[in-house]
């Protein structure tokens, strides 16, 4: 199935931990049950419309890894997979390598 974001809402595919830490320390499942504030924007909505009727373009678009506020996000499932539905003002910011 397909989603298409409205307005200003953005699809993200949440990154979780990969289970241990950097120095080698093994994390308990539990742990990565904690929301995680990273993500893969798969979708991006058109933009949000001003006033005047005028949609505001968004900065962010699909591919970006970006970081998002912990409880901004709704959580989602679809064809058993976990997504998120964030609006464009719960993006703290966008991850560069």
């Amino acid at each position: 199935m397909k989603i298409k974001p409205l307005s200003n809402h953005i699809l993200i595919e949440p990154i979780r931990s990969q289970g241990k830490t950097n120095v080698g320390v093994l994390l308990l499942e539990t742990v990565d049950r904690e929301k995680s504030g990273q993500g893969k924007v798969m979708a991006v909505g058109p933009g949000k419309k001003d006033k005047n009727g005028k949609t505001t373009p968004m900065d962010i678009k699909s591919g970006d890894i970006v970081l998002f506020s912990k409880y901004g996000p709704n959580e989602i499932k679809v064809d058993n997979k976990e997504y998120l539905i964030a609006e464009e003002k719960d993006i703290l910011a966008i991850l560069k390598k």
